[in-house]
């Protein structure tokens, strides 16, 4: 104890900080619960969701505010790796790895997928980066649907015919969740006493695990060489190029970095829901991502944390719950209600773009003021 007071009073704060967040984040789940009773907004669940989409935005931050390039189609990513669980987990297709193993080879999907959408778009900028990742957002739903009924023809010799792959818009249910029936014989338990279907206490738990791997790594990646060199390409990439920055190779990077991180978040969101559907991943979903990472502040990782748990909160309660019982169909029509929710996205953007168009949790480096200028020094007429 001696030891630990005795340590810089920096360090010890900083200590005892994270201690205090770590409480906060276990006691969280059971105060949820408790308020659950008075107000019967499901906030466990709603926060569940907000942190899969804080792991998302996180992705999202690497390619859009480290990197700089403009991606509207980040969805699909997101679909990959859902659907890639789905296939390795979905008892139909006899497969059924294990979520501990699937969830990995979901993200190292995305993140392959991440390079073939990258690949061909390392000389696009601007608004033509924006369209090319358009298309493969919308892309990515329409083919699921498509490869409900998949039939491979090679010269006239059809290989598979009619081969469900992912059950078109009816989509994939049930799919595999944690299996702990190892740990019920290891303590002699019933069968079935660790099965945590859709507790949203255990799900809780896990995706904050997961939310604090993708946390890290961004932190890592965001500190390290390949972090300066995605920020040398977003100031400048003619630039970083002359400096020695490869612009392919670090692209390339981005993609597949931000796209590892959607595929094991929508690896885990699969499993929790224990379904997916198409319409799960449709424009929407990368238009709210690229909203919490401009809003909260592109670049900043903590900004990202704490703006994505914030204004996905905001989505999922007020939005979604409180804002309809207001106006309880009498004075808007309900789907005039539910179509308030991206007037409110909308607004939020133009105020903050004219009063902090930095975001509302910029990284420090755009926090600092410039300094002031040396003054001028006087001249003095030269007397003859």
């Amino acid at each position: 104890m001696r030891d630990i007071l005795a340590q810089p009073r920096p360090v010890l704060l900083g200590r005892l900080r994270w201690v205090l967040v770590v409480i906060i984040v276990i006691i969280a789940p059971f105060v949820m619960k408790e308020l659950e009773h008075l107000t019967n907004f499901g906030l466990i669940t709603q926060v569940n969701r907000a942190l899969i989409f804080v792991a998302l935005a996180q992705g999202l931050n690497i390619v859009v505010g480290l990197a700089g390039l403009l991606d509207l189609g980040y969805a699909a990513f997101f679909a990959i790796g859902a659907y890639t669980f789905g296939l390795l987990t979905w008892p139909t297709h006899d497969i059924e790895m294990s979520f501990f193993l699937a969830i990995w080879v979901c993200a190292l999907v995305a993140a392959l997928f991440g390079i073939i959408i990258g690949a061909p778009t390392l000389r696009l900028r601007g608004d033509y980066l924006a369209i090319v990742t358009l298309a493969f957002g919308e892309i990515i739903p329409s083919l699921v649907r498509n490869l409900g009924d998949f039939t491979f023809t090679y010269h006239g010799k059809e290989y598979i015919k009619d081969y469900n792959l992912t059950n078109g818009s009816q989509g994939l249910t049930p799919l595999g969740r944690p299996d702990f029936s190892f740990f019920e014989r290891l303590f002699g338990l019933d069968h079935g006493a660790l099965n945590v279907g859709v507790k949203p206490t255990f799900w809780y738990f896990a995706i904050v695990i997961t939310s604090m791997i993708v946390l890290f790594a961004a932190t890592r990646l965001n500190n390290s060489r390949l972090g300066r060199a995605w920020k040398a390409i977003r100031e400048d990439e003619t630039a970083a190029d002359f400096m020695g920055v490869d612009p392919i190779r670090t692209k390339l990077a981005a993609f597949a970095i931000g796209a590892s991180f959607s595929g094991l978040a929508g690896a885990v969101y699969a499993s929790m829901l224990g379904a997916i559907f198409p319409e799960l991943f449709r424009f929407q979903v990368s238009i709210f991502l690229l909203i919490i990472v401009v809003l909260s502040g592109r670049g900043s990782i903590w900004g990202v944390l704490i703006g994505g748990l914030i204004i996905a909160t905001f989505d999922g309660v007020f939005l979604a719950q409180i804002l309809p019982d207001i106006f309880n169909g009498k004075i808007l029509p309900e789907y005039d209600v539910q179509s308030l929710r991206w007037v409110f996205f909308g607004s939020g953007l133009i105020i903050i773009m004219i009063f902090r168009p930095q975001g509302l949790f910029p990284p420090k480096s755009t926090e600092r003021k410039a300094a002031p200028p040396p003054p001028a020094e006087s001249t003095q007429g030269v007397q003859s």
